[in-house]
């Protein structure tokens, strides 16, 4: 209580003002007994020889009883002093007793405080023109002040997103409460630019002309949806019969011939599709019963496809009774809309995004020719920690077709693999022969462990 100027050995100063000195005290009493003296009888002597012009006398009664009054305002003042001293000490004791107990949580209050200054300061280093921003963009990027546990929140924005203000801007100019504009193509190259996850809108998808019902499990897994189960502006292809047929021209597209579910699509992971003969561990080639084959039985329940195109792996799994999320782009093409509409579940994601489930969770977690050699080695190795992470004791990480050079192999891979801790259940790894013999081309496929302990 420092703003009251007590002290633990000082009075307050205006208590110190106000009470009389020693030597004050002593000309007071001195100029009483001078008043007294004066009317007193030796007064009166002295008045008779002048002339006897006053009054002879002046009663006693008079004299003592001023003096009584000022003996009692001396004690009257000695007591408040005394008061005043008592008070300092009792108000002394309190602080420090109200301290004790106010201390824990002022310090909690401090540090909150400072806990906010420094979310506000990287906010504003990251936007270094905020107080420019409006609308929309200002909403998602600002901090929202409420309750639980954070009395300051940020709303989930992706790291890379400043550096793209102007994308940003236009991806969150629309009508509040309206229909979303049609941009699902460069909302996904913001994705791919690191802003990712994208700000949250207030405003409505478009439906789909004349959307009719799914078709339910378990034919939906191997049922092409209707066309109009989904808006076609952002693609090249008006269909999915269009689709389909384009696994069969030429071009580079990704995962071409996904959609076609009545050609190569019905045989992934149940039949072998290299050349050699004999037991399946020596094949690049793993089948979903063979590797679930390998493994105590009913101990895969939950999984995740890495990059599974249109959730041809998750639907064979769902029909082995394991349940698997898929991670998909729409990259020239609705893959996670197709995913959705086999009663699958989709999530888009890219590959760059830190995998959304909690330490320890999955039993098992897949990946087909997205995680390979395409991807910088830090950014690899981030995401295979990441596969680790997100496996339980004792889960898997099916590596299927992981592609390399072959100088890469032993100087990179090898040793990256060894870093991040699994332990080989299979390994597998053999020439990319589609390329040539002479290309130094390889692909490894692997069935990886996460130690129990």
């Amino acid at each position: 209580m420092g703003s009251m100027g007590y002290d633990n050995d000082k009075k307050p100063r205006e208590q110190q003002a106000r009470r009389p000195s020693t030597a004050t005290m002593f000309l007071l009493v001195l100029t009483n007994a001078a008043s007294v003296f004066v009317f007193s009888g030796a007064g009166a002597a002295l008045h008779a020889h002048v002339g006897r012009r006053y009054p002879a006398v002046v009663h006693a009664w008079s004299s003592a009883k001023l003096l009584r009054e000022l003996n009692a305002t001396g004690l009257a003042v000695a007591a408040s002093h005394a008061e005043v001293v008592d008070l300092s000490g009792r108000l002394t004791a309190a602080n420090k007793v109200l301290e004790a107990i106010l201390g824990g949580s002022t310090a909690k209050r401090d540090m909150e405080a400072a806990r906010e200054e420094q979310r506000e300061a990287a906010a504003g280093g990251l936007w270094q023109r905020e107080l420019k921003l409006g609308g929309e963009l200002k909403l998602v990027v600002g901090p929202h002040r409420g309750g639980g546990a954070d009395a300051v929140t940020f709303p989930s924005l992706g790291q890379a997103c400043h550096r793209y203000r102007d994308e940003l801007e236009r991806y969150m100019n629309y009508t509040v409460g309206g229909e979303c504009p049609s941009d699902e193509a460069s909302a996904q190259r913001l994705m791919l630019k690191g802003c990712e996850p994208l700000p949250r809108r207030r405003c409505r998808p478009r439906t789909p002309a004349g959307y009719v019902e799914p078709t339910p499990l378990p034919a939906s897994l191997w049922a092409v949806p209707p066309d109009t189960s989904i808006v076609w502006d952002a693609y090249t292809c008006k269909s999915y019969g269009c689709l389909a047929r384009r696994g069969k021209a030429k071009g580079s597209y990704d995962c071409k011939d996904c959609f076609d579910l009545g050609g190569r699509e019905k045989d992934r992971w149940v039949r072998r599709r290299d050349k050699e003969k004999g037991d399946e561990r020596n094949s690049l080639d793993y089948t979903i019963d063979g590797v679930l084959g390998s493994l105590p039985s009913g101990s895969v329940r939950i999984g995740l496809d890495i990059g599974g195109g249109s959730g041809t792996f998750a639907a064979r799994m769902r029909e082995r009774g394991v349940t698997v999320v898929t991670t998909s782009m729409n990259f020239d093409g609705p893959f996670n809309s197709f995913i959705a509409s086999r009663g699958l579940v989709p999530m888009h994601l890219s590959v760059a995004s830190r995998l959304p489930f909690f330490d320890g969770t999955l039993d098992v977690v897949h990946s087909m020719h997205v995680l390979s050699s395409w991807i910088p080695d830090a950014m690899l190795e981030s995401a295979l920690f990441d596969v680790f992470r997100v496996l339980r004791p004792g889960g898997v990480f099916w590596l299927d077709h992981f592609f390399c050079l072959g100088t890469q192999l032993d100087a990179t891979y090898l040793p990256m693999f060894d870093r991040i801790g699994f332990k080989k259940l299979r390994w597998n790894a053999g020439r990319k022969l589609d390329r040539g013999i002479h290309m130094d081309e390889w692909y490894i496929s692997a069935l990886l462990q996460k130690p129990r302990r």
